[in-house]
């Protein structure tokens, strides 16, 4: 991998670059594709062991004869990028200003198994919504970092980089750029440390918006424990009910990989050896999601825009970085409950998609983000929202900040 960078005085410099992977590494990746050995396939008829094996063997086919290796290079260099040092650390990111005077300023941040890549087909809706049936006036400067571990920023080399420090990094990224007000947005991890932002609260932060919001109450939240599944307790609502149910799932069913990386994330050498180990570790991240993937594969029909390209982008930036463990050191450093209340004090929108998780109710929403000033569910959509549904993504984004601007 080659990294054209500006030269530029001082650890505060941020700068411009531009990225081109080698022709040996495409040609190792496809070589490991396509010689890769597999084990036997799965003794049930439905996905309860986990990937399946005629998604990795299709995965496999298209990723080794028909995928585009340049793509993820080109895409990412389709839009400006910079590399600029944070707390000792290089911290990669998309920087696009808007073409409307007034842009509301917006950081983004993705999750795990996710990149940047997750968030590139809704820079130009957000930053142009004229261009996309938007108003002017909803448009957005928008920034998009990698997470320290993730793709193309460095690789933490010594502890501490939990997701409050991620957060106290964002508001130093935002302040160098020369931002005094703007708001935060995020998903999965990028949910936690925009959360954390909110918690944190610096003097430029309007407010934040999330699609997968803190909200579970701390009485609920210890009853949930990996590999347990206790009750619902009697006096949750319809609603309350429902989430508890999903969150039970999640914590019996779905949780293993977190639970590995929480605790082991250095034994996954396969990651590191094996793109597809690799691309297997990271489809199996939620029932739901694995479902919509897996369809884009074995039978070439999408779920919105989750295409099997736009999944194999991610997974070839993430070998290309060899991030696989690095980026799974976040949950071995994380001490918050995913879905816990975080104490946010700043104004927050929350939009609940339908295949998310869970499906947060709104009197949690209320009690957790006691400045709620948004909260809608929507018709479509899962966990990778920005990602699988950039447009109406991009219209909870403008509707959830519009009382700010």
């Amino acid at each position: 991998m080659t990294l054209t960078i500006e030269k530029a005085a001082g650890a505060t410099a941020v700068r411009p670059f531009t990225l081109e992977f080698l022709e040996s590494e495409l040609d190792d990746l496809v070589a490991r594709v396509l010689g890769a050995r597999l084990p036997e396939g799965e003794l049930v008829a439905d996905a309860s062991q986990g990937v399946q094996l005629d998604t990795i063997r299709e995965l496999m086919r298209y990723w080794g004869t028909s995928y585009d290796f340049r793509r993820v290079e080109s895409r990412l260099n389709a839009h400006p990028q910079f590399i600029t040092e944070i707390d000792g650390l290089d911290i990669h990111f998309i920087h696009v200003r808007s073409p409307h005077e007034g842009a509301l300023p917006l950081i983004i941040t993705h999750g795990w198994p996710g990149s940047i890549i997750e968030m590139l087909n809704v820079i130009g809706p957000l930053t142009d919504p004229t261009e996309y049936g938007g108003d002017a006036d909803d448009a957005f400067d928008v920034v998009i970092p990698s997470i320290p571990g993730y793709g193309l920023s460095a690789k933490p080399t010594g502890l501490g980089w939990d997701p409050a420090r991620v957060a106290r990094a964002w508001v130093t990224l935002m302040d160098r750029l020369g931002y005094t007000e703007y708001v935060a947005q995020g998903g999965d991890w990028g949910a936690i440390i925009t959360d954390l932002m909110g918690v944190q609260a610096p003097p430029g932060l309007l407010g934040i918006h999330s699609n997968m919001p803190g909200v579970v109450p701390a009485d609920i939240s210890a009853l949930l424990a990996p590999m347990r599944a206790d009750p619902p307790p009697s006096e949750l609502t319809v609603d309350e009910r429902r989430a508890y149910e999903q969150l039970t799932r999640v914590y019996t069913k779905g949780i293993g990989y977190a639970v590995e990386m929480g605790l082991r994330p250095q034994s996954l050498y396969g990651l590191a050896d094996s793109p597809v180990a690799l691309a297997a570790w990271m489809l199996d991240h939620d029932a739901l999601s694995y479902e919509d993937i897996s369809q884009a594969f074995v039978d070439g029909q999408p779920v919105g825009s989750l295409t099997r390209d736009e999944v194999l982008d991610n997974i070839t930036l993430t070998w290309l970085t060899n991030t696989g463990i690095s980026s799974g050191r976040l949950y071995w450093e994380n001490t918050q409950g995913f879905f816990d209340v975080k104490g946010v004090v700043v104004p927050t929108a929350v939009s609940v998609f339908p295949k998310e998780l869970f499906q947060a109710p709104k009197r949690w929403a209320e009690n957790a983000y006691p400045n709620l000033m948004y909260f809608r569910e929507v018709d479509r959509g899962g966990h990778f929202a920005a990602w699988q549904e950039p447009q109406l993504f991009t219209e909870e984004v403008r509707a959830g900040f519009r009382s700010l601007r």
